[in-house]
């Protein structure tokens, strides 16, 4: 596993209240219970965590570059922004 995969999931994961083991690269937000307060909680948690600025509006989430359909495309995100940022 990757470590930004990692991590992603164990930030997810502590909003969630839940083991990192419980969440799957499938499952969406909603499923893991994590609200609107809960997503901007985490989309700060994984700036911090990686030094980068996510593309998000938490005030309009569909119109924002950043997909958050689900953990997998979560983690292609943040891989995405940390890979430019160190190029």
């Amino acid at each position: 596993m990757s470590e930004v995969k990692d991590k992603v999931i164990a930030i997810i994961a502590e909003q969630a209240v839940l083991e990192p083991t419980d969440v799957s690269m499938e499952s969406t937000l909603e499923d893991l219970g994590i609200d609107s307060l809960g997503l901007v909680e985490s989309i700060f948690a994984i700036e911090e965590a990686f030094d980068i600025n996510v593309p998000f509006n938490a005030n309009e989430p569909e119109a924002s570059d950043f997909d958050i359909t689900d953990v997998a495309s979560i983690i292609a995100g943040v891989e995405k922004l940390v890979a430019e940022q160190n190029s």
